[in-house]
């Protein structure tokens, strides 16, 4: 999973602010002028960093349904719909299915109800992803499914955030849907989602296109594990070896599926010392999983 973007964003203050704004200008602007004002404000304190994850965990849920809200307004908002849909995934990657891992062996019930509960989540950031690309460019999704490639659609620069968050949040809530023929079935759609990301800006997210590519090459049927170690190589070299985000999911989706210990806590102690010292929230929730595994190695192997 992806591990750069904000997780969770702004202070309650911030989105107070911003109410009280829009209800100020609410009396001299068109509606219309006066929803992408707010959404345009909302998008930007969604790139701001929370440095606390408890904070984050409860601020989080407010800001996402104010924004879901106004973007139901305004679906055509590409920046509003990438901030809805990354919340959404990271939400339920960072506080919900990483939950159920950790309860998975001492209370079974609870980790099925919150692995649910992140696959409605992951359900809904899709949804909202994909709704908003089908809304600048109509048509998209049928497109998509299309058996001939000549036939797929085409993304334009500013809607590959958009797709990358609907290929992240359509993998994970098929990773939690085994039981579901149906879903399982639609995993090459999600791969060939990111690949047309991959082609129109292969660097986007300083690495997390590249390790959503290597996430969906180790899991895919017929997937290579050596062009799914390269993405992630390359995903930690395009965050300037900055992230540990991609050493995580190379321990996981290439060393742990090898059964390569070594190579397995190898990568995960140097996830800990990449994101020793860093302050941001994604760095701090990858630390968080590295330790984790590490601690959990002898059941895993």
């Amino acid at each position: 999973m992806p591990a750069r973007k904000p997780l969770i964003l702004s202070a309650l203050g911030r989105l107070f602010t911003v109410a009280m704004v829009a209800s100020l200008l609410s009396a001299c602007m068109p509606r219309q002028l006066l929803v992408n004002s707010a959404a345009d404000a909302l998008t930007a304190q969604g790139q701001a960093e929370e440095e606390d994850i408890g904070l984050a965990r409860e601020a989080s849920a407010f800001y996402l349904k104010v924004s879901e809200s106004l973007l139901r307004q305004t679906p055509g908002h590409l920046p509003l719909a990438e901030t809805v849909a990354s919340g959404f995934t990271q939400y339920a990657y960072a506080f919900v299915a990483f939950e159920a891992e950790r309860l998975a062996n001492t209370d079974v019930k609870a980790a099925q109800q919150l692995n649910e509960r992140a696959r409605r989540l992951y359900g809904r950031a899709h949804r909202h992803a994909m709704a908003a690309l089908n809304q600048t460019s109509p048509g998209f999704a049928a497109a998509l499914a299309q058996p001939q490639a000549a036939l797929w659609p085409k993304l334009r620069d500013e809607q590959v955030g958009v797709a990358y968050w609907a290929a992240a949040s359509w993998g994970a809530y098929i990773a939690l849907s085994k039981d579901d023929p149906d879903a399982v079935a639609d995993l090459p759609l999600a791969v060939r989602l990111a690949e047309l990301a991959w082609r129109t800006s292969p660097q986007h997210g300083q690495g997390d296109l590249a390790s959503l590519m290597g996430s969906f090459e180790a899991a895919r049927p017929g997937g290579s594990s050596a062009k799914a170690a390269a993405f992630f190589d390359q995903a930690f070299a395009l965050s300037g070896g900055k992230s540990p985000g991609p050493l995580v999911a190379k321990a996981e989706a290439i060393a742990q599926a090898a059964g390569d210990r070594p190579a397995f806590e190898a990568l995960l102690k140097q996830a800990l010392a990449v994101s020793a010292g860093r302050t941001d929230l994604s760095s701090q929730i990858m630390r968080q999983r590295a330790q984790w595994l590490l601690d959990s190695a002898d059941d895993l192997f």
